[in-house]
């Protein structure tokens, strides 16, 4: 395999708006094991720190989430040292006091996805990977303190259920996610956060609340999610969340406390 290169400290994975924060970027292509990334990589500074971002969909989101290739970008951040990522993404709500413009730093997730590549070890050697805790509580703890301090609406938990996509959910199926408690619905985070866990890297969800889903049962007032809705509140709401992860990045300490650095110790059967 090849090895790390350690030029960039810190990932994050998103829009194309977060592009304007990176002083002097770089872009670089990165050969994985796994085929080709989303795109290429910017590699850059904030604050001081070596950042390096892709956007998780690529230019002109050409890759909707059924497609992307989620191993080749979490693998090509581990390549250049990244021992954190960040990965903001557009998300619905499933409960009634989870509303549009609201962030929530999800702590769980529940998978829905069928057929995507999730895992780096596909055999000889056997990993199970833990995952009770699949989102870092540092880098949590941090995103919530940030975020509340720009007066942001936040929720401190939550789970996220992700669908397969392309299509939105059924009725029937967003009752159920929302029967069962779940707060969000997304279809990026999976498999994303749990490669990220795979190879020890510190994994942050920042879920920017755009719709309802398909509306709210009772609530009749409140339409299904459409794409044109989706859009305009991300774009009303993207100053927001890169405000937050200029803020953040300088927080992040150089050393890591949480159990996501040495996630594979007891998970390698020999």
């Amino acid at each position: 395999m090849i090895g790390r290169q350690d030029v960039a400290e810190i990932g994050v994975f998103g829009g194309s708006g977060f592009y304007s924060l990176l002083e002097n970027p770089v872009e670089q292509t990165i050969n994985t094991p796994y085929g080709h990334t989303s795109d290429r990589i910017a590699i850059g500074e904030l604050a001081g720190r070596r950042v390096a971002f892709m956007p998780r969909h690529g230019a002109g989101h050409r890759f909707p989430a059924h497609r992307v290739n989620y191993r080749a970008n979490v693998w090509a951040m581990w390549h250049l040292g990244v021992s954190r990522i960040l990965g903001p993404c557009a998300a619905g709500s499933l409960q009634a006091g989870v509303a549009p413009g609201d962030f929530v730093f999800c702590d769980q997730f529940v998978d829905r996805t069928s057929g995507r590549a999730d895992t780096f070890y596909d055999g000889p050697m056997a990993v199970h990977i833990s995952s009770a805790d699949p989102y870092c509580p540092e880098l949590r703890a941090l995103g919530i303190e940030e975020s509340r301090r720009l007066g942001i609406a936040t929720h401190e938990q939550g789970t996220v259920v992700v669908i397969q996509g392309p299509r939105f959910s059924t009725r029937a199926e967003s009752q159920w996610f929302s029967s069962m408690g779940w707060e969000v619905i997304n279809m990026t985070q999976y498999p994303e956060a749990i490669l990220a866990r795979e190879l020890e890297i510190c994994y942050l969800n920042i879920s920017l609340i755009t719709d309802w889903d398909v509306g709210l049962e009772g609530q009749p007032e409140v339409r299904p999610v459409t794409v044109e809705e989706v859009i305009r509140v991300f774009n009303a709401n993207n100053e927001r969340l890169r405000e937050l992860l200029y803020r953040l990045v300088p927080r992040i300490s150089e050393d890591r406390a949480c159990s996501c650095s040495t996630a594979l110790s007891g998970a390698v059967i020999s």
